[in-house]
């Protein structure tokens, strides 16, 4: 399968959260499916959650890179919650944790009868669109893609990605952020697709670098980092104006694609093991 570019340059969408429907007790942050204004329906996590805003910045922030990259993710929307939302719902967790997540809260597009990506069940990825995988994984530095939780789903026979809010672990030490731009990705090796580039494939690993070079950079970069709400940015607990980290993470972006060569290499040596 050809992975080709989606058009991508748009604004994030808000809506605005109407109904509380269901929790998915899973993750650490406690995500929810919520219906909105436009009627449509929203796997929604709560900046309001144990992990904070950090894991919405880069759920977004890599979703959008993998947008850009060409990678099938469902729509990143932001969902505004009114703290009113929960009010009457007895379970006391949810009626907090609604009530810390007033204003603005990050929304994935809830894919109906999706299934999770099974190698057993004979769901089909081709070494291509595989190799791309592996490659934007390593470098948001994701050690959430593996057999274990893949976070991977089928949905009309073609692959999704979710879940990326362990991505940017650099950014949980925020003073040597930038510092670990070109820092190893050991956990490379337990990704859930490496097997699909090793052997013969393992080649698609540096033709996805190819790729990515091409179609990302300082202006895609920029344009993402702009859609981080200030809010969120605010509560990073660090000096700075939200421009100012938004800067912080231009330049880890910058220049961790720079350094590409580094852990496109760890990459290939890691699938060439498993031969």
């Amino acid at each position: 399968m050809e992975v080709e570019a989606l058009e991508w340059e748009r604004m994030v969408r808000t809506v605005r959260a109407t109904r509380y429907v269901v929790p998915l007790r899973e993750g650490g942050s406690l995500p929810a499916i919520l219906e909105a204004d436009d009627q449509g329906m929203y796997v929604v996590k709560f900046r309001g959650a144990g992990q904070g805003p950090l894991a919405l910045i880069a759920e977004l922030v890599a979703g959008e890179i993998a947008r850009a990259l060409g990678l099938r993710v469902p729509e990143i929307v932001f969902a505004e919650v009114d703290p009113a939302l929960g009010r009457n719902d007895p379970d006391y967790e949810i009626r907090q944790l609604l009530k810390a997540s007033a204003g603005r809260n990050l929304g994935l597009d809830y894919l109906p009868g999706s299934t999770t990506y099974d190698p057993a069940a004979k769901d089909e990825v081709g070494a291509e669109e595989a190799g791309l995988v592996v490659w934007l994984d390593a470098f948001v530095m994701n050690v959430d893609r593996t057999a274990r939780n893949a976070n991977l789903l089928m949905w009309h026979r073609k692959l999704h990605l979710i879940d990326h809010g362990a991505a940017l672990y650099p950014h949980h030490d925020w003073a040597g952020m930038v510092g670990k731009a070109e820092a190893r990705f050991e956990a490379i090796q337990n990704h859930v697709l490496l097997s699909r580039v090793a052997g013969s494939e393992a080649g698609r690993i540096a033709e996805a670098g190819k790729v990515a070079t091409a179609r990302l950079g300082l202006g895609v970069f920029a344009r993402i980092v702009a859609e981080v709400p200030e809010e969120w940015l605010d509560a990073i607990p660090a000096e700075g104006t939200a421009e100012e980290k938004r800067g912080v993470y231009l330049e880890f972006l910058t220049r961790r694609l720079e350094g590409a060569r580094e852990f496109e290499k760890e990459a290939r040596d890691a699938a060439e093991r498993l031969i």
